[in-house]
């Protein structure tokens, strides 16, 4: 047995151990602690205040004011802390910047705390979740596999949920394509479920990250699963639903996404198919119909660059991720607006023929368009 290291007390955050002891507190769930968060505006406040204060907060009984109160609570956050050092695992508070991701942080109810396994990167913020049925046909498993492979390819981090079914096959194409896969777990990031996943969920955290508000060890409760479906979709642009019956699961995962202004996407199946019943519901709804990434892509529109949030610089297209640097400056120079090919030569460093060359390059990727007259432009 791996004993945690012996993390110094005084060398622990002191808002990051309330964090962690507000999440260990039972009865204590996300919208409680944003209750408590909106009253006392920080964690460490919230443990500074009377049984009667708490009991002031909508939402809070007796029970779960003594349970923040419990004097054991701040002693089994620093223990907690610990096992993730020993173990690898990262805990994201909600107000750091940096490294808790940017578009959970906008979400109603946001976890405090994250727990994480593996590495978040900027290029994250450009994410698609793919959710589903966990007993998929070979059709739904088919083509979940392929859009994610699709989206990957394009430059877009695949999140799921790591279940069977759906999740599996969506993991699995980003994976394949050598593209980023993010799994959200209802229990801890250390309790994968099912177990058989295990492995996977040590692949995925060496090609992303397997992430979690729950404590490291927290067992699984039928409560966690719609509880965790935000924030998949919280983590996404848009959240693509593939066979879903009408009381699949998956539909709270897209139900959370139009609340949260994210779009939503559907695969349709066989008319008579009873599993797809669900995903032909949100198609008469309103809801994006899917056939291929470039759907997805075409309906996400031009996108924040993640490298450079507090620039002007805009990702027309996911594909542009996947650029080299003189790619991405050849890139840079054309507009929406037809340019001039000589105009684009004088505006760069680099040798005539090497622009050139990049410019068949992204015409080749559907990136640029050459017009009549020697001129160039964006695809919009």
């Amino acid at each position: 047995m791996q004993l945690a290291p012996q993390v110094p007390c005084e060398a622990i955050d002191s808002e990051k151990l309330a964090a962690v002891a507000l999440s260990l507190a039972p009865g204590v769930g996300p919208r409680l602690q944003s209750c408590l968060l909106q009253q006392f505006h920080s964690c460490q406040a919230i443990f500074s205040q009377t049984r009667d204060a708490l009991l002031q907060v909508d939402g809070i009984g007796e029970k779960t004011a003594d349970a923040i109160l419990a004097p054991d609570l701040h002693s089994r956050a620093t223990d907690m802390i610990r096992q993730c050092a020993a173990e690898g695992v990262q805990i994201l508070l909600h107000g750091e910047s940096g490294s808790y991701p940017q578009r959970l942080r906008e979400i109603c109810d946001a976890p405090r705390v994250l727990y994480q396994r593996g590495v978040l990167l900027p290029q994250d913020q450009l994410a698609v979740a793919i959710v589903g049925s966990r007993r998929c046909s070979t059709y739904g498993r088919r083509h979940a596999e392929r859009l994610a492979a699709q989206l990957s390819r394009s430059g877009l981090t695949i999140v799921s949920g790591l279940a069977r079914g759906i999740d599996l096959a969506a993991h699995q194409g980003a994976l394949t394509a050598g593209g980023r896969t993010l799994a959200v777990l209802p229990g801890g990031v250390t309790t994968v479920y099912p177990p058989e996943h295990d492995n996977l969920s040590r692949e995925i955290s060496e090609q992303g990250a397997v992430l979690s508000e729950m404590p490291l060890h927290q067992r699984i409760l039928p409560g966690l699963f719609p509880q965790r479906n935000r924030i998949i979709s919280g983590l996404c642009l848009g959240v693509i639903v593939i066979e879903a019956a009408r009381n699949s699961g998956a539909l709270y995962t897209a139900r959370h996404a139009v609340e949260q202004g994210r779009d939503v996407f559907a695969l349709p199946g066989p008319v008579d198919s009873l599993a797809s019943a669900g995903c032909h519901e949100l198609i008469r709804d309103g809801v994006t119909l899917v056939r291929h990434a470039d759907d997805v892509l075409a309906a996400l529109g031009p996108l924040p660059s993640p490298a450079s949030p507090s620039t002007s610089v805009t990702i027309h297209s996911p594909r542009e991720l996947n650029l080299n640097a003189i790619e991405s400056r050849v890139l840079n120079q054309i507009t929406l607006q037809p340019v001039p090919i000589d105009e684009v030569l004088r505006s760069m460093s680099a040798e005539s023929s090497q622009v050139l060359a990049t410019l068949t390059v992204l015409e080749v990727r559907r990136l640029v368009r050459r017009l009549p007259g020697n001129l160039v432009v964006r695809y919009s």
